[in-house]
């Protein structure tokens, strides 16, 4: 049976929810006290927020404009 587009948006969000849980459990696991300059620390944070940034990108609602509606005010037009 054929994917949909939206299967794999599901697979999308579910792994990335998995990968967020990994790395908020690497994250509590690390050893303190935490310099700021830690490299290592400081990877894991900026992953996080990636993958935190990416979730975030699949529940945004997107406007495409289209010659009937060029901007997202210009209100809806019916025929």
């Amino acid at each position: 049976m054929p994917e949909q587009f939206e299967d794999c948006i599901v697979v999308a969000r579910s792994e990335l929810t998995i990968a967020r849980q990994l790395l908020n459990d690497d994250i509590s696991r690390y050893p303190t006290p935490i310099s700021g300059c830690d490299a290592q620390f400081n990877y894991l944070l900026a992953e996080r927020e990636k993958v935190g940034a990416a979730l975030r990108k699949l529940d945004e609602l997107v406007f495409v404009p289209t010659p009937r509606t060029p901007d997202q005010f210009a209100g809806v037009e019916s025929r």
